[in-house]
């Protein structure tokens, strides 16, 4: 792994899609502060202060893409539940990629495929963490529930020792995935998944669609029965 690390930047994502080309496989891009996070649906990640994580991986697995690359996301995050249940704490995955502790989401993740033309040129795999908040800046957050591991586990995180071991951990089963695909995860998504068997209700775009969550295929879509049909979910979010 080669790491590069800047103490400042705009968003690790946006210098790995601007610096794709010069950057090695596997790399790691990661940074002290970010001044313009951002999720998916173009949702601002807000830098609670130092010592948290924003981190980037370059992926270049091969010369095209690959269906299953769509699932390096949820891929991630069940490598990050498996972490932070090192730290004696029980994350959730809320679908696609939303990793929560007791409710209050905890990190979001973001991948990105970089195409020129019609060639695939990588993707950017991305990841905050809240590791070391204070309460009183949680309410910066104003749309959602949020946490922070220190605040769940009530003392410090070492975030250069939880980003060691997240890149480790991330890559110690990144072939067997890029091998198997979502099947690979599926046990454990499933298990740690807050969302299966309960009403929900998922934003497609600019639209809301109403069922209860059955399960997820074998490509790590949502399975919703909306009363009359089951209806395959590839993207959205859940409100």
């Amino acid at each position: 792994m080669r790491e590069v690390y800047l103490k400042k930047i705009n968003s690790t994502n946006i210098y790995g899609k601007e610096h794709l080309a010069e950057l090695d496989d596997k790399t790691i891009i990661y940074a002290d502060r970010q001044t313009s996070g951002h999720g998916r649906l173009s949702r601002s990640w807000i830098d609670l202060g130092g010592d948290n994580l924003f981190l980037s991986f370059i992926l270049k697995p091969s010369v095209s893409f690959k269906e299953l690359y769509s699932n390096l996301s949820q891929y991630l995050s069940v490598i990050l539940c498996k972490l932070l249940e090192k730290y004696n704490v029980m994350p959730e995955i809320k679908w696609p990629n939303d990793v929560l502790v007791n409710g209050g989401k905890i990190a979001g993740i973001l991948a990105e495929t970089v195409m020129k033309g019609n060639d695939f040129k990588g993707i950017v795999l991305g990841i905050g963490v809240n590791l070391n908040a204070q309460k009183k800046d949680l309410h910066l957050i104003a749309d959602k529930k949020v946490t922070a591991l220190n605040i769940e586990t009530e003392r410090p995180v070492d975030g250069a020792a939880f980003r060691k071991e997240l890149c480790s951990l991330f890559f110690e089963n990144y072939d067997k995935f890029l091998e198997e695909g979502f099947p690979y995860i599926e046990n454990y998504y499933s298990s740690h998944a807050c969302f299966l068997n309960k009403e929900i209700c998922v934003k497609v775009f600019n639209k809301e669609v109403k069922g209860v969550a059955k399960c997820l295929t074998k490509n790590g879509e949502l399975l919703l029965f909306d009363g009359e049909k089951d209806l395959i979910i590839n993207m959205g979010d859940i409100l």
